[in-house]
């Protein structure tokens, strides 16, 4: 078969007719999702699904600002994402220069044993955690969590796959030019790793806006609550608001949409180039 000058073999329709079926397959919840928001809570799992709503409940859409204070569960989850994204950001790419960049004794131990706390379930050392917290003040406070995910093994592995791809001769090079190695850091290899750190802002971004359980442990008071603890509120003793829940999670999921798309570029390229060199 012949399409436009091309000649389409068998193998390329299949693969395409397999790209496309997991496509719709990893797209189907979100259509549903989008769909049961505008449903009453009694049609949301009605069967056969009703894709497109006959009678659209957009009043679902007015009403979740109302039962609930959305948008401050909202500013919440934005004020502790973009502050542990940034914070992230800088501690891994400065550790990760370090262990790349930098020769002095036991470097590779020391890479090693951090990077080994990635095995560690955060169910193991939870409770230590808390206590810990506790003992400093900060139960109740969003500083608690930011504390707490400021820094990350993955982010620093990353960051370190990345620079290791960097030629040595470049840092060799500003040394001999007079830079200390902040300025290196700043200037040279921050620079150069834009897709790196596009990739480490798009896990730490929806990993922080998603969390759950750590706003659950530390934070009891309703105006300091994020918009996924949030979420649970549209749940009462009886009943759940479907309806309402599947409303609010699209809007929940709007700001991860947009930071995926803005760096979606970025971001595969980062995948790509982490494990050129180890």
């Amino acid at each position: 078969m012949r399409i436009a000058g091309r000649r389409v073999t068998a193998k390329t329709v299949l693969l395409y007719a397999i790209v496309i079926t997991v496509t719709v397959v990893m797209l189907m919840p979100f259509a549903w999702m989008l769909s049961a928001s505008l449903k009453l809570s009694r049609d949301v799992f009605a069967f056969p699904i009703e894709w497109i709503p006959a009678e659209p409940q957009w009043q679902n859409y007015v009403d979740i600002w109302t039962k609930i204070p959305l948008a401050l569960f909202i500013y919440n989850t934005s004020k502790l994402t973009i502050i542990v994204t940034l914070l992230q950001l800088l501690t891994s790419s400065f550790a990760a220069y370090a262990f790349a960049k930098l020769n002095y004794p036991y470097k590779n131990t020391l890479f090693l044993g951090y990077i080994a706390t990635i095995a560690m379930p955060w169910q193991v050392y939870m409770v230590p955690q808390f206590l810990l917290m506790r003992e400093f003040g900060l139960n109740n406070t969003h500083l608690a969590l930011i504390c707490l995910q400021a820094f990350t093994a993955f982010g620093v592995f990353l960051m370190r796959q990345f620079y290791m791809s960097i030629p040595t001769e470049l840092c060799e090079a500003a040394r001999i030019d007079g830079m200390n190695e902040y300025q290196i850091w700043a200037r040279i290899m921050l620079p150069l790793s834009k897709p790196a750190l596009s990739t480490l802002t798009i896990f730490t971004f929806v990993t922080t806006w998603n969390d759950f359980l750590g706003p659950m442990i530390y934070l009891t008071k309703t105006e300091l609550k994020t918009v996924q603890i949030g979420l649970r509120m549209f749940i009462s003793q009886y009943s759940a608001e479907y309806g309402l829940i599947m409303a609010a999670s699209v809007v929940a999921l709007i700001p991860v949409l947009i930071v995926f798309l803005s760096l979606q570029r970025f971001f595969v390229e980062g995948i790509a180039s982490t494990g050129l060199k180890g």
